[in-house]
């Protein structure tokens, strides 16, 4: 493509010049840095946000039909059935993000330049206003508080936190019930959300999004996570005036984003650590379960064909077929580190789909572009192509090598496309 870039005139009348005569022709280029510096008229004055702009993919696949939306092919591939490419997603801690932006340019989003297929919907910030200050009384106080009452000190080292929790002290489940909880179901809350979906459906997106907590992180993060399991044990009347409280949120939130038309409902807890899980099976099946399958229930009841993601690091090998039978459809991230991918879609792909499966503890930070490559590769093989998108296993820290993102990024649409 490079040799047809012209010579002379002025670098940005000239890409504009070729896109025009592209699109004249009926094909938009997405032109890479190295094209365009092949053109001495181009050279240093390349505009990714002109020339990252595609026209939907109307290109027919190899069964014959024409290319999918973004949202045809999403659903598709997570309904485990064949789409026209193998579907992606990545996100980016704030570093990252950071360094997209001064190589891309303020005002590009990730998931344009990308063409990633989910798009995600949320709440409105609270007005709500409470003072923590007494559930930390006997400590130095946070550097911050979150709605929850949640405390955070800064470990001074990018996104990483220590959680300090408000409720570690309380003894009876009066004393949860008195808690200034969040209003995080107040209506003024919600009030966008349903037209924040009809917009990306219109723009032919499948929209994802997930009420707003979890329940046993939230659960621990208020608690302490030792003191929460104890609980369980100990002082389960408190644990289930904690757990209760929060699944509740869950329940009327996942409602809403039902009667809102989300496609993906996005829930998760992690319950996995790299080598097992963070308590027993048994103990997971008793107290987080059956809330899971309530707030699932509420929602496929509202909106039958909602598919339910759930999110959770770690070997998490033994409660798979609960979480199936809780119903969810698709689990995020299956971390090759910790559980092997082909051997998950060959126990559990005609029940569910996979989102992830690319390290981010060993392929992304710490191989080659040409290795990054090679598993994308033997993840559409082995893992997909039906039942799967591919994405890092979690967000992308700031010493993933760009190299390595654009490998990602090419790979998937180059080994993808079917």
């Amino acid at each position: 493509m490079g040799s047809n870039l012209p010579q002379t005139g002025s670098a940005f009348e000239a890409v504009r010049a070729f896109i025009e005569r592209c699109a004249q022709r009926g094909s938009v280029p997405v032109l890479a840095e190295h094209q365009l510096t092949q053109s001495s008229a181009l050279r240093g004055a390349w505009n990714p946000r002109l020339l990252r702009v595609r026209r939907p993919n109307t290109r027919k696949s190899s069964a014959g039909r024409s290319g999918m939306s973004p949202r045809e092919r999403l659903l598709t591939a997570l309904r485990r059935k064949r789409p026209d490419r193998v579907p992606k997603d990545l996100d980016f801690t704030e570093p990252k993000q950071e360094e997209f932006v001064r190589r891309v340019g303020e005002g590009v989003s990730v998931a344009d330049y990308y063409r990633l297929e989910p798009r995600y919907v949320g709440i409105a910030p609270t007005r709500k206003k409470h003072d923590f200050s007494s559930y930390f009384a006997d400590m130095e106080p946070p550097d911050e508080i979150d709605e929850w009452g949640v405390g955070y000190r800064s470990a001074h080292f990018y996104h990483f936190w220590r959680h300090l929790h408000p409720l570690r002290n309380v003894q009876t489940p009066r004393e949860i019930a008195a808690y200034p909880w969040p209003d995080v179901l107040a209506l003024y809350r919600w009030e966008k959300v349903p037209g924040a979906v009809e917009t990306w459906h219109d723009a032919g997106y499948a929209v994802c999004a997930g009420p707003p907590s979890q329940l046993y992180e939230q659960a621990w993060y208020m608690r302490g996570q030792e003191q929460l399991l104890l609980d369980f044990y100990d002082n389960p009347d408190v644990a289930i005036a904690i757990l209760d409280t929060i699944n509740h949120v869950l329940i009327e939130g996942s409602r809403r984003l039902a009667e809102a038309g989300v496609d993906i409902l996005r829930l998760g807890d992690d319950v996995g650590s790299q080598k097992g899980m963070i308590m027993s099976p048994a103990c997971w099946r008793q107290w987080l379960k059956p809330r899971l399958a309530d707030v699932i229930s509420v929602a496929k009841r509202v909106k039958p064909d909602i598919l339910v993601f759930f999110h959770t690091d770690g070997n998490v090998q033994p409660i798979i077929p609960d979480l199936v039978d809780a119903g969810v459809d698709i689990l995020n991230p299956v971390q090759p580190e910790c559980m092997d991918p082909t051997e998950i879609k060959r126990k559990y792909g005609d029940r569910l789909a996979f989102w992830g499966t690319i390290g981010t503890q060993t392929t992304m930070p710490f191989g080659t572009p040409d290795e990054v490559r090679r598993v994308v590769k033997e993840r559409i093989e082995t893992v997909g192509p039906e039942g799967l998108l591919l994405a890092p296993t979690h967000v992308l820290e700031p010493e993933v090598p760009w190299e390595n993102i654009v490998a990602f990024v090419e790979a998937v649409e180059e080994y993808g496309a079917l």
